[in-house]
């Protein structure tokens, strides 16, 4: 019997990719899911507008403390796991039938899997190892099968935020996120959390979402950060929680130097001025402050959901897949051409390759269709050739086999 999943999806004024994401999300392949969005009235009133209202279960939240309000998310949860994914990020179809699957393991109780940079191509993060200072480590992993790691006391395994799942009775056991992180590391204390219960996590490479890092409260879409308050509050926390004494300061000095080198990164690339730098690295010092004061609640177990689960009903069914190409200078055809396809319900790819070497890029439209574009003699993964020759029909397969484990639904 294939375990009941919730998906909770938290937003605050980012209304377009929160109904963007919603949109790939109803393009799923997982046969029982349900999904729970924890949002501003803003992000609510845009899902009312673009279809969605009557179908997912929505609580209006417009605190900016993303641990409160995953577990307003998990409250309402029925499913027997609960995942979660970013506002600003898409899920390839396959992604919660392989994340879920792992579950099939009864000794699994988290899994996280790989996560999709904003080139639509290239991964961003995989597995890693953290220990109780926040610092990771890669995991040693190969091929696209699950692989189950053990966590030990101090030692956890990592999973994002934008890409993890859990068994939802093993989350609200544990206390499910703690508010004390109102962002940063607030997933990570849950991987610690669980570690040291001798709890085992998945890794699943073939669970992939693309995640757009999109501007915030706390950064700009250039990843330039508005205030690193937030990352210094959540850091002290976490090493009050988890790290000895006599380790905190040389993480405290570690992050300082991190950042410094992060935003004279950005100051050598003209996306902020000199004097941001100073100011910046006084908002972080502010944010140690405040983790060091911050009140540490004692984590009870949570309440389980009064509400029966409620799957997902489509608009569409979708129940193929399909591939369209074209060149550059046909793209606005083709694009319609890909509209019509998803009204359909298939779940479309349109590969636009122009005589180039572009690199290539890979993104998800808000109108329902994946996008992928670039030079036909261009790299797409990063370790192809800058030039590679070959003829349209063959490099639309080739690109086609590239993700056929995670977007083609059998």
């Amino acid at each position: 019997m294939t375990a009941t999943a919730s998906v909770i999806v938290v937003s605050r004024n980012r209304p377009d990719f929160l109904t963007r994401c919603l949109t790939g999300i109803e393009q799923l392949s997982h046969p029982a899911f349900e999904v729970i969005v924890v949002a501003d009235s803003v992000g609510l009133s845009a899902l009312r507008d673009a279809g969605f209202g009557q179908r997912v279960v929505m609580a209006e939240f417009d605190t900016p403390n993303i641990s409160a309000a995953r577990n307003v998310g998990l409250g309402l949860a029925a499913g027997d796991l609960v995942a979660f994914i970013d506002d600003d990020a898409v899920p390839e179809p396959t992604w919660l039938d392989h994340l879920t699957a792992a579950f099939s393991d009864p000794t699994v109780m988290a899994a996280g899997g790989y996560v999709i940079g904003r080139n639509g191509i290239t991964f961003q993060q995989l597995g890693r190892r953290v220990d109780r200072t926040g610092a990771h480590a890669p995991l040693p992993l190969s091929g696209t099968a699950p692989q189950v790691f053990a966590g030990s006391p101090g030692q956890g395994i990592k999973t994002e935020g934008t890409n993890c799942a859990f068994r939802a009775e093993v989350l609200r056991r544990i206390g499910g996120f703690d508010p004390s992180y109102r962002f940063y590391l607030d997933e990570t204390d849950v991987n610690l959390r669980l570690a040291a219960l001798g709890h085992r996590t998945a890794i699943v490479p073939l669970a992939q979402v693309h995640h757009g890092v999109a501007p915030s409260a706390y950064r700009r879409a250039d990843r330039m950060p508005r205030s690193l308050t937030e990352i210094g509050a959540s850091q002290m926390v976490f090493l009050r929680r988890h790290a000895p004494d006599l380790a905190h300061d040389p993480v405290l000095d570690e992050m300082r130097r991190d950042q410094r080198a992060r935003l004279l990164r950005h100051m050598v690339a003209g996306t902020c001025e000199p004097r941001d730098v100073a100011r910046l690295l006084k908002t972080l010092e502010a944010g140690f402050a405040e983790g060091r004061a911050r009140p540490l609640p004692v984590l009870s177990p949570l309440p389980h959901p009064t509400r029966a689960f409620t799957a997902l009903a489509p608009r569409t069914r979708f129940t193929e897949t399909r591939t369209l190409s074209g060149r550059p200078w046909s793209a606005a055809a083709r694009r319609r051409a890909a509209m019509e396809s998803v009204r359909d319900g298939a779940r479309t790819t349109l590969y636009l390759f122009g005589l180039t070497t572009l690199r290539h890029r890979v993104r998800f439209r808000d109108e329902g269709f994946w996008e992928q574009s670039g030079g036909l003699f261009g790299k797409s993964k990063r370790s192809d050739p800058n030039f590679r020759p070959i003829n349209f029909t063959n490099r639309l397969q080739r690109e086609r086999d590239r993700t056929a484990d995670v977007r083609i639904v059998a």
